[in-house]
């Protein structure tokens, strides 16, 4: 490989090499051999459960850290209630669904969770997915067809825009939160029909969506507007019905997506809206129709969050004061979060090599941040994500701002001089 492998990223790897398609390119190969130190920082093993603190397998030894990694947002994933009604389900219901929704998956559990997602969002009906990727793919590819166009922010979640790929309609982008993107590209197609794609919260940003005035946009022009609200539902909104209820734009919304693998500390995903939308999409979304449905034990599990999640506002109210007071910590510091104003907040470096160096000084120190590439994020945008919850003490905080400070504000020093 002549070019220098910290230049190089996942995208030089998508032409065809070789005669074999089931063989990886071995140009590939020989990229992951040179850059075998930043590899190693991905797919740690977690030797616990997703606490503010836990134990993580580093350099082949246990290691104890401070976890900035994790959705955990509301601690919800190892509440004692919550594996208290996992483990009776495990009892009555057995382990997994053994079959798809439509013909044999579904049990009493899945219903009672559709009714009670759709009554918690003032919704008809939902429906279950067994995976948040597969929920959004699915439901973006079953609704669209060849004659439709998808119109999505340009940082919009790779399931939303592979939904769109899927659906084989053609697919708009506009630029991040802009109206005025928005409107050049829905003025192109006039007489089509249109859905706009936006997020609740954006998973590498940390920013809201610009909701009111991207759905005005959209409103001008007939479109219709679906939200993603994987990242916001349970731990935004007064209520926790996420960010269409903090901005007072859900009556303008139709339909929502969320996750059950954020807040809910679970795994899945949902769209709730009226009757016969849904009823259409049992049919057409394929990863519903052709997938294993949840396990019961997971479902039960959910239900008890969520009922947890809506009786408790206490719990979202922590995770604003500690999301805010480690925004204002880092700000302080000078340390570059991007137009974040969540929980979900990008360390930016910048440079690829840097950050994984960092990546591995930080992780020997006890901070467990997760490296973000391109082109998961723009080249010079590359970035640690951080994630506060709930459950994070300001101990736990202010020891991460201290490893922080000493890894990186060095750095951001010299720099700037």
């Amino acid at each position: 490989m002549s070019e220098n492998p910290a230049k190089l990223s996942l995208s030089n790897f998508l032409a065809s090499e070789g005669r074999d398609p089931l063989q990886a390119p071995p140009s590939f190969t020989r990229w992951m051999q040179a850059g075998a130190w930043a590899v190693e920082l991905y797919e740690p093993e977690l030797l616990a459960t997703a606490d503010a603190r836990t134990t993580i397998t580093y350099n082949g030894k246990p290691r104890s850290v401070i976890n900035l990694c994790s959705y955990n947002y509301l601690g919800l994933a190892n509440h004692p209630e919550v594996i208290a009604a996992a483990h009776a389900a495990l009892t009555t219901h057995g382990l997994g669904a053994c079959g798809s929704p439509m013909l044999s998956g579904m049990t009493d559990l899945h219903r009672e969770l559709e009714r009670k997602i759709a009554k918690f969002l003032g919704r008809e009906d939902a429906i279950l997915f067994n995976s948040g990727f597969g929920g959004a793919l699915g439901t973006i590819s079953g609704l669209l067809r060849k004659t439709d166009v998808a119109v999505l922010d340009n940082r919009s979640h790779l399931s939303l825009r592979d939904g769109a790929t899927l659906s084989r309609c053609r697919s708009e982008k506009f630029e991040h939160n802009d109206p005025a993107s928005l409107e050049a590209s829905l003025g192109r197609h006039k007489g089509k029909r249109q859905l706009v794609v936006i997020e609740g919260i954006y998973s590498m940003d940390g920013d809201f969506g610009n909701l009111e005035a991207l759905i005005a946009v959209a409103e001008s022009h007939g479109a219709s507007v679906f939200i993603d609200e994987a990242h916001s539902t349970l731990a935004c909104g007064e209520h926790g019905r996420g960010a269409a209820e903090k901005f007072g734009v859900e009556d303008r919304l139709p339909m929502t997506y969320g996750t059950f693998s954020k807040a809910f500390g679970a795994l899945g995903g949902f769209v709730a809206g009226s009757k016969e939308t849904l009823q259409y999409l049992r049919f057409y979304a394929h990863p519903y129709v052709y997938s294993c449905a949840l396990p019961a034990v997971v479902v039960a599990a959910i239900l008890k969050a969520l009922e947890i999640g809506t009786s408790q506002p206490e719990l979202r109210t922590k995770l604003w004061e500690n999301a805010d007071y480690f925004h204002q910590q880092l700000r302080g510091l000078g340390i570059d979060t991007g137009s974040s104003t969540t929980y979900v907040m990008p360390i930016v470096i910048g440079d690829r090599e840097r950050m994984y160096r960092l990546g591995h000084e930080l992780r020997s120190r006890g901070l467990w941040v997760a490296p973000v590439d391109y082109p998961a994020v723009p080249q010079d945008r590359i970035c640690f994500r951080a994630c506060v919850t709930a459950m994070h003490t300001r101990a736990d905080l202010d020891e991460a701002l201290n490893i922080l400070e000493d890894t990186l504000v060095p750095g951001l020093v010299a720099q700037n001089a």
